[in-house]
């Protein structure tokens, strides 16, 4: 009986969905490893990164989004339209290529601290300002051009074609930026006052106001983080395809949206773990790894199933919200009156 009460203490705690990610990521490589030959190899799981690398930094900066309370819809279409600048800079305007990446970057992180401002200071809901952002930025795709735009810049290639061997295998460079940023979003988010603001906010922007919290300059710096990020992970992606089109990263929005949630942050704000993110975004690479070793099954499937998953979470993130509220006005029923 202890233990099936303890089981239901720790289903209510927050952490719960953090720990059920990464027994679920378990499970399925253990099930892959059972139904096809060489699954668990280890060139296999760093393929994962190499091939989400990109994914992985645009879900950082959505994790803090996520953290705070908001939510980013721009992310897809910031990532394409870096792309295309990019790609445009390059072959057009012959830019150098470093000049082109800070560019890059630079107008990313502006497009999202203007998202942020209008948020903040005109009382605008995220949903709306990052959904006319996404369609503001995939649109200046096409201002730029309708078709896409090969990438021959010789930095890119072989930023493109570099292997970093090691052992008998290999990754890219887009890895190891991909793992430096995650380990910069841990360092914000759990040991700088900046990600202290960011917990607050996303747990009651209210009470953070009180306390003193600058909640205007954290929620401008949040979006601009995000912006930040979607913009590198556009740079990457011009690394993995060689290429800027405004087609590119179609949804990647959602993908990133999923990533968080199934790490493990709640929808809601104010808990979570951005090393989650990385959970989240490797299960999203072992269903397209599980379903490219099978062969048979539609690429589709992967929607299908991460659809599917999200319900779960999302569902388990609110029953776990539901059993914090109980246990809140249990334990305030218990506490005697005074006077």
């Amino acid at each position: 009986m202890s233990t099936i009460n303890s089981l239901r203490r720790a289903s209510r705690a927050p952490w719960f969905t953090s720990a059920v990610t990464v027994a679920l990521l378990v499970v399925m490589l253990l099930l892959g490893a059972v139904g096809y030959d060489g699954f668990l190899s280890p060139q296999v799981m760093l393929n994962l990164l190499i091939d989400n690398g990109f994914l992985l930094v645009v879900a950082i900066g959505m994790t803090f989004v996520i953290l705070s309370g908001g939510i980013d819809l721009s992310v897809g279409s910031v990532l394409a339209l870096s792309t295309m600048v990019a790609a445009w800079l390059l072959q057009t305007a012959h830019w150098h290529p470093l000049l082109v990446i800070v560019t890059v970057l630079a107008l990313g992180a502006a497009f999202g601290a203007a998202m942020g401002g209008l948020i903040h200071y005109f009382k605008l809901q995220a949903f709306i300002v990052t959904l006319a952002g996404m369609f503001l930025a995939r649109g200046l795709c096409y201002l730029i051009s309708i078709s896409s735009i090969t990438i021959d810049d010789p930095f890119f290639v072989a930023m493109s074609q570099t292997r970093i061997e090691f052992g008998g295998l290999f990754i890219s460079p887009s890895v190891v930026v991909a793992l430096a940023m995650l380990a910069l979003g841990i360092w914000l988010a759990h040991c700088t006052r900046f990600g202290r603001a960011v917990y607050a906010i996303g747990g009651s922007e209210q009470s953070a106001l009180l306390m003193g919290l600058p909640v205007g300059r954290t929620k401008v710096l949040v979006y601009a983080f995000s912006g930040f990020c979607a913009a590198l992970g556009g740079v990457l992606f011009s690394f993995y395809m060689l290429s800027g089109y405004g087609l590119h990263a179609q949804g990647a929005e959602l993908d990133a949206i999923a990533a968080v949630v199934i790490g493990g942050t709640l929808l809601t704000g104010g808990y979570g773990y951005v090393a989650g993110t990385l959970t989240g975004v490797l299960i999203l690479g072992v269903i397209q790894t599980l379903i490219a070793f099978d062969g048979t099954l539609s690429s589709w499937w992967t929607k299908i199933f991460i659809g599917a998953l999200l319900f779960v979470f999302c569902v388990a993130q609110r029953v776990i919200s539901l059993g914090a509220l109980r246990g809140k006005s249990v334990a305030a029923e218990k506490v005697p009156a005074t006077g």
